[in-house]
């Protein structure tokens, strides 16, 4: 092998060398806070399977909103083509096109167009944000979420009867967490507080969040929110979206929804004042 090939070869070795620390750094730390949340399913696109009615109401603005981006890109990218092609200057001919001051059509094109796309995204997005914040105030389940330094308290109302809190401490799994359950195919209300500082309640199957911000009561509406569950049951990861301090990665609990019969049972085994 002649010596320039060798030196060549060494040269790229030590260019494509940092570049794969670099990969392995960014993979390394792309992971490394997602090492307790199982598997999530993603067969709806880019967002995870709902557990929710209101997944469905989040999952259709998302694909519009999507599905609207990527046709102004294409208008976009097609206008750039086009008017470089067909518009390009001439070797041939060295005078500038003609000049002009305003093209009256031209601008009212640009200026309307722009201005129908942001109403219509604007009228979408207040539509949904009003129905994913409306709480009605009938669910027959109601939870008091209850979040702390490092971890979450729940008290759950069926029907007006209160059942035994469930409380945690921080942990490095979901699964040694405190345990929220509910059933399936009902609403669910949630009534959220915070004594300490900002935390944030988030179940990924949800699509939905909520921060709790300390000072405001479980009752007002800037702390409640509702969901109606779906039909599937198991057992999903929840956490705390908010940077709240030194535990914040292990404020980690979960949401296990069950059948109506599981329900019953676990309604009987936890309320206020029996034997677990």
């Amino acid at each position: 092998m002649s010596p320039t090939r060798r030196t060549t070869r060494r040269s790229l070795a030590r260019r494509r060398g940092p570049r794969a620390a670099a990969l392995a750094l960014l993979l390394a730390t792309a992971t490394a806070c997602a090492n307790d949340v199982p598997e999530a399913k993603w067969s709806q696109g880019l967002l995870p399977d709902h557990v929710t009615q209101e997944g469905d109401v989040v999952q259709t603005l998302w694909n519009g909103a999507w599905i609207a981006a990527l046709a102004t890109g294409a208008v976009v990218i097609i206008l750039i083509v086009w008017a470089s092609i067909f518009h390009r200057k001439r070797r041939a001919k060295a005078d500038l096109p003609p000049q002009v001051r305003y093209n009256l059509p031209i601008e009212m094109l640009y200026t309307l167009i722009p201005l129908v796309m942001v109403s219509v995204f604007f009228f979408f997005t207040a539509r949904d944000s009003q129905t994913l914040t409306r709480v009605d105030g009938d669910a027959p389940v109601q939870v008091k979420v209850e979040a702390f330094q490092w971890s979450w308290r729940f008290t759950t109302t069926v029907n007006g009867k209160e059942l035994q809190p469930v409380a945690g401490v921080p942990v490095h799994d979901f699964h040694e967490g405190p345990q929220l359950v509910l059933p399936t195919n009902t609403k669910v209300q949630f009534n959220l507080s915070s004594d300490d500082v900002i935390h944030s309640f988030w179940v990924p199957e949800f699509l939905f969040k909520r921060d709790v911000i300390p000072g405001i009561k479980p009752d007002d509406p800037g702390n409640q929110f509702q969901i109606t569950t779906l039909g599937r049951t198991g057992v999903f990861a929840g956490r705390c979206a908010e940077l709240c301090g030194v535990d914040h990665s292990r404020m980690l609990f979960s949401v296990k929804l069950v059948e109506p019969n599981e329900w019953n049972q676990y309604i009987a085994s936890h309320q206020a004042g029996s034997a677990q």
